[in-house]
């Protein structure tokens, strides 16, 4: 059977499509360096990090459904969360998030389980779940955090 009904294929293909948009989408002109919508959905305080970071969960969530290890899901939603994090800062993290490529990352992961012979156990439901809430809680606490901390230097320069 040819990859183009595989279903793994299709779903890779589709994650790879996701992971792309967020961090390999645009070329810089004059280099060969690409850079995808999570840095320039970063720049909008708390809102940008949480859309990228809900994106990036998806990725997280169909890489569970192909069956990656718990370790590896672990360490996907680590890259996620660090991404999230280290992007919420301002300027700095914009930088982070254009050179740090988290999906790519994550996708890379996938791609070395899909190609592993040694069947993983399949991850239970409940697993999944949990690590998905974690992620959304930590992803929220970390945009109220970057609104709040926006607030504040706001008042600072306009004197509100």
């Amino acid at each position: 059977m040819s990859n183009f009904h595989d279903p793994k294929a299709i779903t890779l293909k589709r994650l790879r499509s996701i992971s792309n948009l967020l961090d390999n989408a645009i070329p810089i002109p004059g280099t060969n360096y690409r850079v995808g919508i999570d840095p320039i959905l970063g720049l909008i305080p708390g809102g940008g990090d949480t859309i990228s970071a809900f994106l990036s969960a998806y990725i997280v969530l169909e890489s569970a459904q192909l069956g990656i290890p718990r370790e590896a899901l672990m360490r996907m939603v680590y890259n996620i969360i660090l991404d999230t994090v280290l992007g919420s800062v301002p300027v700095v993290g914009d930088l982070f998030d254009a050179t740090w490529k988290a999906n790519v990352k994550n996708i890379a992961l996938l791609e070395s389980h899909l190609a592993s012979p040694i069947p993983s156990k399949k991850v239970d439901r409940v697993f999944i779940i949990l690590l998905l809430v974690g992620l959304i809680l930590i992803v929220m606490a970390i945009s109220f955090l970057s609104v709040v901390v926006f607030r504040l230097l706001l008042g600072l320069f306009t004197g509100n």
